[in-house]
């Protein structure tokens, strides 16, 4: 057995009931590591070409990283994979909290489900046991309600969940899966795809655990983290994610009335700075955590508990800016409302504000709405049509299908409102200010994504350029709007890296660096892990995606950005500028050639081999 991991991949069948405990060897363990790398082995593997997203042959897979679990912060991460319900391709989105860490403990590195269950069920998982059980009188509950009668019928408050409330269950396509109420896997509608299946709920509870191979070296960086997180990550402890909404906007970088502008006038009243001076109850972890980046509200005149944590920059952004919405307590009702019926609020927010404009515009009437004036600003309005979008009513089914279906269905030039690439919606990162970025989005496995992306507000004079150079990119600071050779050369190796971060189960937030990585590989697992070795495999998972993607039919043709990237920013500032067409088509030129890739963005049957999965060209006839 493989340190750092259980050994053991749970398949659950759910058409037949049908319950298996699988063993791979530590080649495979060493060639995928967990996480992405085990979602993206299950889906290329099992579900046939062409399949439909929310059909009963696509996977459902949990996955954890052999750090998953871990005395340490930031090992609470855990990952969903499936085909997309939003892009028609390669799915996968990352929650912290405490489920993943239970899962492990539980004696688990993964859940592969399949299938569809004829009537509501929840997987329950414990001390290396799983049974599937009915959940007819949990269907219709939101997150809080089902996790309080899941942990009331099985006797046990500390069982964690990842669950879905009616947005999934309503197969709402951007649905997510949400850990501990607080904790989304928003990305890519896993959860519509867990709705599909009509499994409401995974509930873990374990008190085991596998082995660590050096726990005096993982104990080691604990302390480091524990006595110097203030000087490192103080900021996030202190404001959370949200800590630099004033500048993004003062720069013009914040998402603004559907990317129209960047810079939103109201931008002082939903900062973090502003949230922790008002409504603010709590700072809150995940497991093993010290860092207490997690926000929690409340908000007694609206609802608002702190069951349900609170918005971080993403939420704070998409419910905010991005409608024009300046009212925070209404910002922090539209993020619990996602929470409880399991949204994304990340195209949540997106969606709703591409409708806000189609209403401005006139491609939406009020008879449309329902009777909903639907303007930007109108705090009222916005949550009105979350509620609608959870139950896919009037308006709601509409936008429900996301922002991509929704403009094709609109017609009459709502196409060019809709923010997003291959089908997902645009993270609250502006193109236009950060370009290194915007062609990241482009190139995404998943859609639009800011996460395995790169931001080029590090590549600024000051220690974010020693941390390249470690990369062995002797080059120089570089402005924001390059897209050139050099800034690409940092995107490839970056991506590379954040690809192997989706594989580990560690949060990105955490500054832990190249080296302390290693190490804390070398301590989970016992292998002789390098550098090298962690960039390959992150490089493996990149290419291994491309070619999932290619087999489903998404290719150069897809890499695609919305035209409003290429005009000018409303209010322009020095810092703001449009992508240049022929700058950016030559940017992504260059990668295919970096990463081995056909000027078609094709994986090369030589470039796959090398990189241990040669399996993959023939699936894709190259």
């Amino acid at each position: 057995m493989p340190k750092g991991h259980n050994g053991k991949i749970l398949r659950v069948n759910l058409s037949n009931g049908r319950i298996a405990k699988e063993e791979y060897d530590e080649t495979f363990y060493r060639t995928y590591y967990g996480g992405r790398g085990f979602n993206a082995y299950f889906l290329f593997k099992e579900v046939p070409v062409g399949a439909d997203p929310m059909g009963p042959e696509n996977r459902l897979v949990f996955s954890l990283g052999p750090l998953t679990g871990a005395p340490i912060s930031g090992s609470g991460r855990s990952s969903v994979g499936a085909k997309s319900p939003l892009t028609g391709g390669y799915g996968e989105a990352e929650a912290g909290g405490f489920f993943g860490a239970e899962l492990k403990h539980a004696g688990f590195d993964a859940i592969v489900v399949e299938g569809k269950a004829a009537k509501p069920v929840y997987l329950w998982v414990h001390d290396g046991e799983a049974e599937v059980r009915d959940a007819s009188k949990l269907w219709g509950m939101n997150t809080l309600e089902s996790q309080e009668a899941i942990r009331s019928e099985l006797g046990d408050g500390r069982i964690r969940t990842a669950q879905i409330g009616p947005g999934g269950e309503n197969l709402v396509r951007f649905a997510c899966v949400i850990n501990d109420l607080k904790h989304a896997a928003g990305r890519c509608g896993m959860g519509a795809v867990m709705g599909s299946k009509n499994l409401k709920a995974v509930a873990a509870r374990g008190r085991g655990g596998p082995e660590w191979a050096d726990p005096e070296l993982i104990r080691k960086h604990a302390k480091w983290i524990a006595d110097n997180f203030m000087q490192v990550s103080g900021g996030m402890h202190n404001l959370g994610t949200s800590g630099g909404l004033i500048d993004l906007s003062k720069n013009g970088g914040l998402p603004t009335r559907n990317f129209q502008t960047g810079v939103f006038e109201h931008a002082e009243a939903i900062t973090g700075q502003t949230m922790a001076d008002t409504i603010l109850v709590g700072r809150e972890n995940c497991y093993a955590c010290v860092i207490r980046c997690k926000r929690a509200v409340k908000v007694d005149e609206l609802g608002v508990i702190p069951e349900y944590g609170g918005p971080e920059y993403e939420t704070m952004a998409a419910l905010g800016s991005d409608c024009g919405v300046g009212d925070l307590k209404a910002i922090a009702k539209g993020n619990q409302l996602c929470n409880a019926y399991s949204l994304d609020t990340i195209a949540t927010g997106n969606v709703i504000a591409f409708a806000m404009e189609c209403y401005e515009r006139g491609l939406l009437t009020r008879e449309d709405t329902g009777g909903i004036d639907l303007r930007f600003g109108n705090a009222e309005a916005m949550l009105a049509v979350l509620e609608k979008i959870a139950r896919r009513e009037g308006i709601g089914g509409l936008l429900a299908e996301g922002v991509a279906r929704a403009a094709k269905k609109i017609g009459k030039g709502a196409e060019e409102l809709a923010m997003h690439v291959k089908g997902q919606e645009f993270p609250m990162h502006e193109p236009r200010i950060k370009q290194g970025l915007g062609v990241g989005y482009s190139l995404s496995p998943t859609g639009a994504d800011h996460c395995h992306n790169i931001h080029d507000t590090t590549m600024r004079p000051g220690p974010g350029m020693d941390r390249i150079r470690a990369m062995g990119l002797n080059i120089p600071p570089l402005a924001f709007n390059d897209i050139g050779p050099d800034k690409m050369s940092y995107y490839t190796h970056a991506v590379n890296w954040s690809s192997f971060g989706n594989c580990i189960g560690m949060c990105l937030f955490l500054p832990w660096g190249f080296d302390r990585t290693v190490e804390l590989v070398r301590g989970a697992t016992g292998w002789n892990a390098t550098l090298f070795e962690l960039m390959k495999v992150g490089e493996r998972m990149n290419s291994l995606l491309r070619a999932y993607n290619v087999r489903e039919g998404i290719t150069a043709k897809d890499d695609t950005l919305p035209k409003r990237m290429f005009q000018q920013i409303g209010d322009p500032l020095p810092t703001t500028a449009p992508l240049k067409e022929k700058e950016w088509q030559a940017a992504k030129q260059f990668y295919y050639a970096v990463m081995g890739w056909s000027s078609d963005g094709v994986p090369t049957r030589a470039k796959l081999q090398e990189l241990g999965v040669g399996w993959a060209a023939d699936a894709i006839g190259v």
